[in-house]
């Protein structure tokens, strides 16, 4: 019974190349969420519609991911945070990622956001030279 619906979780991300990060557009997060226990992923998703500023994301990002209680609140331990120690603890199967409702507000401008999404570019080129998948999908509020 589970080879159809392997198939049909593959099927979700035919033509989605296997270390991007992207808009959610038609993607369902239940769907995603899915396809990554199907899969054997890692589902990793941030709600961050309640978030105003940098430190407001960074906190939920944490908070949502089960960061570690010293993750420093930085877009450098983020960066930290999403790759060499996952790599140091053992194999990993691969990530899909969800950033929901990234903010659009003077606090959280054009740049921050670009950057936010930089971080998580920068994770998704770290495991494809590791040959893991890393997807990363958000939305904007």
């Amino acid at each position: 019974m589970e080879t159809p619906l392997r198939k049909d979780q593959e099927t979700l991300l035919r033509g989605v190349r296997p270390n991007i990060v992207q808009s959610i557009r038609a993607f369902r997060v239940h769907d995603l969420q899915e396809t990554a226990r199907v899969l054997g992923h890692h589902f990793l998703y941030a709600n961050l519609a309640h978030a105003q500023s940098k430190q407001d994301i960074l906190e939920l990002i944490a908070t949502q991911f089960t960061f570690p209680a010293h993750f420093g609140k930085n877009f450098d331990a983020l960066y930290d945070c999403m790759t060499d120690p996952l790599h140091k603890s053992g194999p990993q199967p691969g990530f899909i990622v969800v950033l929901e409702q990234i903010p659009t507000t003077a606090k959280f401008d054009k740049e921050a956001r670009e950057q936010l999404l930089d971080i998580f570019r920068d994770a998704a080129d770290y495991w494809s030279d590791r040959k893991i998948p890393f997807r990363c999908f958000y939305s904007f509020l």
